[in-house]
């Protein structure tokens, strides 16, 4: 880790308690330098690494950017996917790494992505509930609040707004870019649009207006026009935020930049490129002896950097296998936080060489929806569809077929329905009928529907569940994410604070002989030896035999990779038997809807399957009577795994 012989310094942060939210934004305006937004501990290299990165390696380096780039708009650190990750994937608790963080960089703004009415969520909660989020995540440490709304729709924003403004803190209200604004093929998208929003956000309440291009698909004489038309437009300070999946998203930013954007959002070298954000260090350079100079240390963005390639080289396992630039996303428009996780999912279902297949998929289920705008939850809805299309073969005019059945992704469902809101034009309305089979959509704004939900009753019900009393940001954390929250209470229950776990240990476990420190608070440090482990017994489980502080103990543990041999083999749909319904894909029974003895009729619901956060309804496709079940819910299925069988 880099060590900076420098003190912590007055930052932004100061800034911002000094001048309060709408002085800040005119502090803004008034700079002449670029503003920067590192974006490495939350978007770096996006891709599976960038949610997976543990708190233990972002916080060690929160210092030594507090020492020695102050000057930084911000510390995009937390909000978005890596919220239930945390908890889902690396059994850490979200809010601590913020607690941490804010306590080793005290001096610089600390900014989330938050989904609007979807908080940080896929769905909607009720508006009480962000509400209660918003001030929970501002009490914990978060100054800057990133605004969206994945369709681009205001109305679902404002709730997020003026919770962010009752907070006192900076409400950055997000306008996501698609299509392209010089293309007369895509005039839904034209600068009217762009200014419009921009109008609407500013008599909305926000502070400052962010351009998110979350697929990096804004070209460098698109940004100068876009960007001239929008600072003709409104006086609020303009941040620019984008992907560089085609490789010249740099370009982008430095002709936003001499067209007057006050700030841009960089990564760290290291973490710099393809998905992620452009490179950090070369922007500084670039505008280094220019009139709008960023004012950062370039020596110090190298240290950094070489501090976040080490890290880097721990999570090998989660790197993509995209090897350079890709001029596809032109065609296909992924967001760069989908993109990679969309190729894992498509090799989980065995499309792994059919990858550009999905690709031209994802742009003609687009064009399908109505051409929408693609960033979370959308975009995981077009991509859940166009992974549908291509696993069975299906071409639109198969799905559009009012004769053809399809079982559409609940996602799908849902959306079209309205529940995440609507997309500018509404809905097409054929492919909305036949999705949603009769029933009938909403037009109104989705949390506008939902009761208010009775905290009190809830929190009495949370506590029961857990045995003790929640936090108020336990609480937050299981609104948000019921049975992940429970899920990830119980791991730590278990398992004790695996947080202070090094990363290497966390991930790929200790070999013979390996010794670790754990250091699990000031002045309490275990030393921990692997000695062995023996046969794995008939329930999946070794005997691991280590030293604890030179004392041997010995435990019994799940070895998933050996115990895999002990399991339960599941019998194989047979091809061709109607009277059996198969598992689609890998994943998990995420619902089951049936029981032996059951009557169904053709379309009825059966099971779901969650598979890398897509989930698939699984409907019958004939009447019968259910003879057999043969999975229950949670329970971890392959492709072509018999699930269920009518007499």
């Amino acid at each position: 880790m880099p060590h900076f012989d420098r003190a912590i310094t007055d930052g932004t942060k100061q800034t911002l308690d000094a001048l309060g939210p709408d002085g800040f934004a005119k502090w803004m305006r008034g700079e002449n330098r670029v503003l920067v937004t590192d974006t490495t501990m939350r978007d770096g290299h996006q891709s599976l690494l960038a949610t997976r990165m543990r708190s233990a390696d972002i916080v060690s380096i929160a210092g030594a950017y507090a020492r020695a780039l102050p000057e930084l708009l911000s510390l995009e650190c937390w909000g978005g996917a890596t919220f239930d990750v945390a908890m889902r994937f690396l059994t850490e608790d979200p809010w601590e790494r913020l607690a941490r963080i804010r306590t080793a960089a005290p001096n610089i703004l600390l900014q989330m992505l938050l989904r609007g009415a979807n908080g940080v969520g896929y769905t909607n909660y009720p508006d009480n509930v962000v509400q209660h989020f918003v001030h929970e995540a501002a009490s914990g440490g978060v100054d800057l609040f990133r605004v969206f709304d994945c369709l681009n729709w205001v109305d679902n924003m404002r709730v997020a707004m003026d919770a962010v403004r009752a907070e006192n803190k900076l409400c950055e209200a997000a306008i996501c870019y698609t299509g392209d604004v010089l293309d007369p093929a895509r005039a839904k998208y034209d600068l009217n649009y762009y200014t419009g929003l921009a109008a609407e956000l500013e008599k909305a309440g926000a502070h400052i207006i962010a351009v998110k291009d979350m697929a990096g698909l804004l070209k460098p004489a698109s940004a100068r026009v876009l960007f001239k038309a929008l600072r003709e437009s409104t006086d609020l300070p303009i941040h620019f935020h984008t992907h560089d999946t085609s490789g010249i998203s740099a370009a982008t930013v430095l002709a936003a930049v001499e067209t007057g954007v006050d700030a841009v959002d960089a990564a760290m070298d290291a973490f710099s490129g393809n998905t992620s954000q452009p490179c950090l260090g070369s922007i500084v350079e670039a505008l280094k002896d220019t009139d709008r100079e960023t004012g950062l240390d370039p020596a110090a963005i190298r240290r950094i950097s070489f501090y976040w390639e080490a890290v880097r080289n721990q999570y090998a396992a989660f790197e993509s296998d995209l090897k350079g630039p890709a001029s596809e996303v032109y065609l296909h428009e992924m967001p760069g936080g989908q993109f990679t996780n969309l190729k894992e999912q498509a090799r989980s279902l065995g499309l792994e060489t059919r990858w550009h297949e999905v690709a031209q998929a994802y742009h003609d289920v687009n064009l399908m929806f109505g051409d929408i705008v693609k960033v979370t939850p959308s975009s995981k809805v077009v991509g859940d569809m166009a992974l549908m299309m291509v696993s069975q073969d299906l071409t639109v005019a198969d799905v559009e077929n009012p004769a053809r059945d399809i079982a559409f992704p609940d996602s799908v469902v849902s959306m079209l329905r309205g529940d995440l809101g609507q997309s500018p034009g509404g809905w097409p309305e054929r492919l909305q009928k036949k999705a949603l089979k009769g029933a009938a959509p909403i037009t109104d704004r989705p949390g506008a529907l939902l009761e208010p939900a009775d905290l009190p009753s809830l929190r009495k019900e949370l506590e029961e569940k857990l045995g003790r009393a929640p936090t108020e940001q336990e609480f937050a954390s299981w609104l948000m994410y019921p049975k992940v929250f429970l899920d990830f209470a119980a791991a730590q229950d278990t398992y004790g604070p695996v947080s202070v776990l090094p990363t290497p240990t966390y991930f790929y476990g200790m070999q013979m002989e390996d010794e670790i420190f754990v250091t699990l608070e000031k002045g309490k440090t275990l030393v921990i030896r692997c000695l062995g482990e023996g046969d794995v017994d008939s329930k999946g489980k070794a005997t691991v035999f280590f030293e604890l502080n030179g004392q041997p103990r010995r435990i019994k543990v799940l070895d998933r990779a050996r115990g895999a041999a002990n399991g339960t083999v599941r019998r194989k749909v047979e091809a061709g038997n109607d009277t059996q319904v198969g598992a689609p894909m890998p994943g998990v029974v995420s619902t089951l809807a049936v029981s032996t003895g059951q009557a169904v009729k053709a379309g009825d619901v059966l099971l779901s399957i969650e598979a890398m956060k897509m989930e698939t309804a699984l409907h019958a496709e004939r009447d019968g009577t259910v003879a057999e079940v043969l999975v229950k819910a949670g329970d971890q299925i392959d492709a072509k795994d018999l699930l269920i069988v009518y007499s």
